[in-house]
């Protein structure tokens, strides 16, 4: 068995879930279970802060973070802010 966490964040609050799963457990399997509400609108999955796919397997101990798609185009955003619009 191994334990892993499940969370999903917004700017202003999250959601976590501890769970313990079966050895060889996937990214996929894993946010199934942790049955998150909001967990189906994810563009992506992380491990660590490190992109990961569907059927990557877990370690104990790993986190995975289900990434929101992003509001703003950070290229734009830094654009605006060099011309002084921010």
């Amino acid at each position: 068995m191994i334990r892993v966490e499940v969370v999903l964040a917004w700017p202003d609050r999250y959601q976590q879930r501890q769970l313990e799963l079966a050895d060889g457990c996937t990214v996929a399997e894993a946010v199934a279970q942790a049955a998150l509400e909001g967990a189906a609108d994810v563009v992506a999955m992380a491990v660590h802060g490190v992109l990961a796919q569907p059927q990557q397997r877990l370690l104990d101990g790993d986190r995975i973070e289900l990434l929101r798609p992003l509001l703003a185009d950070p290229k734009e955003n830094r654009r605006r802010r060099a011309r002084g619009g921010d």
